[in-house]
C-alpha cells in the first residue's frame, strides 16, 4: 500500500462519498477518520497540484437515514448531495444486532433486510452518482453459490441484480466462500480481498513464545474447500500444510445437507506443534471444535483459529467450554461483520481491525489507481515477520 501519498498519479474519479447502511456506522467512522487525516495531510503538502475542488473535507460520510413504518416497511432518505460523487456503500448483511420495530415488536434485521436497505440506498441515489461501489465484506447468500439440485442461486442473482438492474460498478468482498460466483457479472468489477496480512500481524502481536517454522508450527485447513487460502497462508509463513476432509452420510439429508460422519486428517505429524486452523467463517462452530478435538488427539500443542467472519450462530458456550478445557487458545475474527459485545469480552477472542485496510482500498479506488499492491500482501507480511524476529532482514 502507498506509504507516501504523492504516489497517486491521478486525480479522484469524483468527490468521495461513503454511505454506511444500518449496522456499519462504527466501521464507517473509523474509515472516515483515516481518510480525513490522510487527505488533510495531502492537501497541505500538495494543494497546488491536486486539481480537485472539495478534495479535503471534514467527513466523507453521506448523511443518510432508513426510517421504518409501523408495518416494518422501510425507505432510504439521503440528506446530502451525491451528484457526481464516487460513492462507496458499506453493507454488513449479517448484523443481527440492528433491530427495527414492526407491529410493536422489535425484530432483528436479517440478511434479506440488509440487502433490501442496500437496494433502497442505491434507489435513493437515483442515478446521480458518478460511480457506485458496494463493499460487502461477507457476501449476501455467499454460501448459496452453486446448484446441486432444483434450487435457487441466490448469490449470483444478487450480483446480477445489483450490477445489471441497479447500476453498481464494483463489488468488493472479503474471503468469498467461493469467488467463482463473480462469473455471474463478468463485465463488472469484483474484488475478493484476503485479510492474510492482518491475521498474521494479529497472531504475532497477541501470542507469546511463537515459533514460526516447520518444527514448531503447522497450518491446517478444516476441509478441502478451504485449501486455497491455507496454501497461501502456509507459503508466506514457510510452514507445512495439513487438511481434514469431511466424510458425509449421503443417504441422509438433514436441514438441506448431508450430515458429517467424521473429519479425517491428511498431513504430516502435528505432535508438539502449534496449529493455525484457517477458514472463512465460524457458523455454528461444531465442525471447528471437532477438528480441534482431533488435532489434540494427535497431540498438537496450542491451537489458534483464524476466520474472517465469526458468526457464532449457536452462541458462545461451545467455545467457552473448549477454551476452559484447553482445547483452543485463541480465536481471531475480523471486525468486518458484527461482533456481539459478549464475544468482544471473551478472553479467547481477538478482534482484527480491518478499517485501515478498507480506507486504503477506498482511497486508491477513488483515484482510479491500481490496488494490486493491496491485494498481494507478501512484502508487508515479510516486514511483520522480520519485525517480530521470525525472519532476518531481506530474507524471503
Amino acid at each position: 500500500m502507498p506509504e507516501r501519498y504523492e504516489e497517486f498519479t491521478t486525480i479522484p474519479v469524483g468527490k468521495l462519498g461513503i454511505i454506511a447502511l444500518p449496522g456499519c456506522e462504527k466501521v464507517a467512522e473509523k474509515i472516515d477518520a483515516y481518510l480525513v487525516k490522510w487527505r488533510k495531510e495531502r492537501e497541505s503538502e500538495h494543494k497546488d497540484t491536486l486539481q480537485f475542488a472539495g478534495y479535503e473535507r471534514d467527513t466523507y460520510i453521506i448523511n443518510t437515514s432508513f426510517p421504518r413504518f409501523g408495518t416494518g416497511e422501510g425507505k432510504c432518505v439521503i440528506k446530502d448531495t451525491v451528484r457526481g460523487y464516487d460513492i462507496f456503500i458499506l453493507c454488513d448483511a449479517f448484523n443481527y444486532g440492528v433491530e427495527y420495530k414492526m407491529y410493536g415488536r422489535y425484530v432483528p434485521m436479517s440478511p434479506d433486510d440488509h440487502y433490501a436497505n442496500l437496494k433502497r440506498a442505491i434507489s435513493a441515489i437515483a442515478g446521480k452518482a458518478r460511480r457506485i461501489t458496494v463493499i460487502m465484506p461477507m457476501l449476501y447468500e455467499g454460501r448459496q453459490h452453486k446448484r446441486s439440485s432444483r434450487e435457487s442461486l441466490d448469490c449470483a442473482d444478487m450480483l446480477r441484480e445489483l450490477c445489471l438492474e441497479y447500476g453498481v460498478d464494483n463489488i468488493i468482498t472479503f474471503d468469498a466462500h467461493d469467488p467463482r460466483v463473480q462469473n455471474a457479472i463478468p463485465q463488472n468489477g469484483f474484488e475478493n480481498v484476503q485479510p492474510v496480512y492482518q491475521m498474521i500481524k494479529a497472531i504475532c502481536k497477541n501470542v507469546d513464545d511463537l515459533k514460526i517454522d516447520n518444527d514448531h508450527m503447522m497450518v491446517i485447513s478444516p476441509d478441502e474447500g478451504g485449501m486455497g487460502r491455507c496454501i497461501y497462508f502456509s507459503s508466506v509463513l514457510g510452514v507445512d500444510l495439513g487438511m481434514f476432509y469431511k466424510r458425509r452420510d449421503y443417504s441422509v439429508i438433514i436441514d438441506g445437507r448431508n450430515p458429517i460422519v467424521a473429519h479425517e486428517f491428511l498431513g504430516t505429524n502435528v505432535e508438539g506443534k502449534d496449529v493455525i486452523i484457517i477458514d472463512d467463517m465460524i457458523s455454528s462452530g461444531d465442525s471447528m471444535i471437532e477438528v480441534a478435538t482431533k488435532l489434540k488427539e494427535l497431540k498438537a500443542n496450542r491451537i489458534f483459529i483464524c476466520v474472517s467472519f465469526g458468526l457464532f450462530c449457536n452462541g458462545l458456550e461451545t467455545f467457552d467450554k473448549a477454551y476452559a478445557d484447553g482445547l483452543i487458545d485463541k480465536v481471531f475474527t475480523t471486525n468486518l461483520i458484527y461482533s456481539s459485545p459478549e464475544l468482544l469480552e471473551r478472553d479467547w477472542h481477538v478482534s482484527v481491525d480491518l478499517s485501515k485496510y478498507c480506507s486504503y482500498i477506498i482511497d486508491t479506488l477513488n483515484h482510479d489507481d491500481s490496488i494490486s499492491s493491496l491485494l498481494d500482501p507478501k512484502d508487508r507480511i515479510n516486514k511483520v515477520l522480520t519485525k517480530y524476529g521470525f525472519k532476518k532482514e531481506g530474507e524471503e
